[in-house]
């Protein structure tokens, strides 16, 4: 297998978490596989989640930490992150790197539109996961609330952009997860590291 080039993204906003624990996982494996990592933590990222008055005419200029994660972006081929579910949602924080660093001519193109007026992606050729914590069990996220988390970011944040397609991970019940459980889950996560899946 050839080696790919890795964006991992710790998106749970806590220093310390579930989350953290899977990135690692799979950063370490992924790099014992000979693939290369660049890592970010939400944790640690310092920047506004709110776009403010800013618009696409008057952009907000990015902080340090986000302009670092957009240029990460472009150069991976494969994206990675971990994200507990709040409330059948991201947490604000991991909204605000999209709301702020998604942003017009470095990941879509307005000029350039399709015939339903959507504009051009213009992060095309990658491929993503997605490990997704929550307390709610995958079968009762899938036929109670539709995968409406799944839906957003998979289609409406992502694959908006040409990220595609996204493949996801379910672990849950997350909270006091048994000691066995979380290192069955790190199994896992380690094995999609060492493949770069």
């Amino acid at each position: 297998m050839s080696t790919r080039k890795i964006i991992i993204l710790n998106g749970h906003p806590a220093p310390s978490s579930l989350s953290q624990s899977l990135c690692q996982t799979y950063q370490k494996a992924a790099e014992a596989g000979g693939h290369q990592v660049r890592y970010h933590d939400l944790s640690t990222m310092q920047f506004d989640i709110d776009y403010g008055q800013a618009g696409y005419q008057n952009v907000k200029p990015l902080e340090p930490d986000l302009a670092d994660f957009l240029t990460d972006l472009e150069w991976a081929d494969h994206v990675v992150m971990a994200t507990p579910m709040w409330w059948g949602a991201i947490p604000a924080k991991l909204k605000g790197v999209f709301d702020r660093a998604l942003l017009p001519g470095r990941a879509f193109d307005t000029r350039n539109t399709n015939v339903m007026g959507l504009p051009a992606p213009m992060l095309t050729g990658k491929t993503a996961r997605v490990l997704l914590t929550s307390d709610t069990p995958a079968l009762w996220l899938w036929l109670i609330y539709g995968n409406a988390i799944k839906r957003i970011i998979s289609s409406q944040i992502l694959g908006f952009v040409g990220i595609k397609p996204t493949r996801f991970s379910s672990f849950a019940p997350a909270t006091d997860a048994a000691e066995k459980t979380v290192l069955s889950w790190q199994r896992k996560v380690a094995d999609l590291g060492a493949r770069a899946a």
